[in-house]
């Protein structure tokens, strides 16, 4: 989602400065925007997702190997790596959202655990709305200081991608109304089904 007008342009708060990599600061060159950092976390993860897409597309990663705790971290160490000193490290504190954040590590591996024998045993679900439930469920945990929305997102065409058998690949439109998304998400919190929500998150052929 882009940048609302002028903040981009408000230079980082003091905690979030000292939460960049020395290197990142100055190579910035001070004072550091929002969105200079944003434009540079966007060129980093262009080629992180270029990368696992077409390992998930071409059958290398399944969603038994993304549908991991481990695999969630690692990727958000490879999103952020390269800019935050948060980048792969769990939350380390509690926040008005999210589980407790001593409970993150064991919620994230059962809850993965849960929605991968579901997928494997059972066909409750499409491919799509697999990847909408792998995010809304990480969504729900909040792992991370920051960055949780677009990790869980990728997470979530990385498997739905992987999980269509298909020639025409599909994949989720995310330029949706984000009231709404919101809403669905909270209501997902509340009964764990991901009807609504994946209903509401259209999705269009690869590549459009």
């Amino acid at each position: 989602m882009p940048l609302t007008p002028g903040y981009g342009e408000t230079p980082l708060p003091d905690d979030e400065l000292a939460a960049l990599l020395p290197d990142v600061v100055h190579m910035l060159g001070e004072p550091v925007t929002r969105a200079a950092v944003y434009d540079l976390e966007q060129g980093v993860q262009q080629q992180v997702a270029e990368e696992f897409l077409i390992s998930a597309l071409g059958g290398e990663l399944q969603p038994s190997e993304l549908l991991k705790e481990y695999f969630l971290r690692d990727l958000h160490a490879r999103l952020y790596g390269d800019v935050w000193t948060w980048a792969g490290k769990w939350r380390t504190h509690d926040v008005n959202i999210g589980v407790p954040y001593e409970q993150i590590a064991v919620d994230l591996r059962n809850s993965l655990d849960t929605i991968l024998y579901r997928w494997e045993n059972t066909d409750d679900w499409t491919p799509h709305e697999l990847g909408v439930v792998a995010h809304a469920e990480t969504v729900r945990i909040h792992p991370f200081v920051d960055g949780n929305g677009r990790t869980t997102r990728f997470l979530a065409d990385l498997v739905f991608a992987a999980a269509q058998d298909s020639d025409s690949v599909m994949q989720y439109d995310w330029g949706v109304d984000k009231a709404t998304y919101i809403k669905l998400l909270r209501r997902y919190d509340t009964n764990r089904d991901v009807t609504d929500l994946a209903e509401f998150l259209k999705s269009r052929p690869f590549g459009e």
